[in-house]
């Protein structure tokens, strides 16, 4: 009865929606992350997307804009740097991680007036998502949703065997840097519902939580989509009831169904042995 009145309320109804866009979007390029190993990388472009809430914040203009353009340009910088024989791939994000950090702590400070609750941004809050965050991120879904549609192959010939991919002589780099991309407009996009400390497990938990059970690419990525949903509409609930912020209670949740599925998954594995 309570989630029926709950569902009356527009909050709560761009809540449910902005999870799911979130959890499509996170499926996606999650797996791709997960499979590529690039884990590091995410976590230094949510980091580095705080230079741009930053840089919103002093020049009075969308801290979201400012963030995706940062966050593209870091994810970039990464790529470009990552390249080349004189830098190793952890010291570019390193750069870009820390350099974020630093620039966003700086300007959210000399930024006048009132400032807005950092927390809202590094921390996350689904209730508090409004119209304009579930276009952005609606228009972030369904670019990933197009591109994985049209370019899977490709992705996946990338994600598994990057030489292979070359030597089948797919456009290898542009591909990458349009997943880049796509990566930093996720974080980006993602940042109102969990928040910058916490959106990398958004990322990973849910195709961690798949892989236990398939290794094909398609199948983690429609099962991350659905365990990142429970997640989302779990972690809400519990948000609510406890009074407790809704950003953690999500990750909370997500870590909960991945270690039950690792226990599940062990004591099956176990069982036929041992008779």
């Amino acid at each position: 009865m309570e989630i029926l009145e709950l569902l009356e309320y527009t909050f709560f109804q761009r809540a449910l929606l902005g999870s799911l866009l979130a959890s499509i979007a996170c499926g996606l390029i999650g797996t791709y992350i997960v499979t590529r190993r690039l884990v590091f990388i995410s976590g230094g472009l949510t980091h580095a997307s705080f230079g741009g809430i930053g840089i919103g914040l002093y020049a009075g203009i969308s801290p979201i804009l400012t963030a995706s353009l940062f966050s593209v340009l870091s994810a970039f910088g990464v790529e470009w740097l990552s390249k080349r024989q004189d830098m190793r791939e952890d010291s570019a994000i390193a750069v870009f991680w820390t350099f974020g950090m630093a620039v966003g702590v700086i300007f959210s400070f000399l930024a006048p007036g009132f400032t807005p609750d950092l927390s809202a941004y590094l921390f996350g809050n689904i209730l508090t998502i409004t119209q304009s965050d579930l276009w952005f991120i609606g228009g972030v879904t369904t670019a990933l949703v197009l591109f994985f549609t049209f370019s899977l192959r490709s992705i996946v010939a990338i994600a598994f065997d990057r030489e292979f991919a070359l030597s089948q002589r797919l456009p290898v780099r542009r591909i990458e840097y349009l997943l880049m991309m796509l990566i930093a407009l996720t974080v980006v996009a993602c940042l109102r519902m969990v928040g910058i400390v916490l959106v990398i497990s958004l990322l990973t938990l849910p195709q961690m939580t798949a892989n236990l059970f398939s290794h094909s690419f398609k199948r983690i990525i429609w099962l991350s989509i659905l365990i990142g949903q429970i997640s989302c509409l779990g972690g809400l609930l519990l948000s609510y009831h406890l009074n407790i912020p809704s950003g953690a209670s999500i990750i909370f949740i997500s870590i909960l169904i991945y270690t039950l599925c690792k226990v599940a998954k062990s004591l099956a594995s176990r069982q036929p042995s041992e008779e």
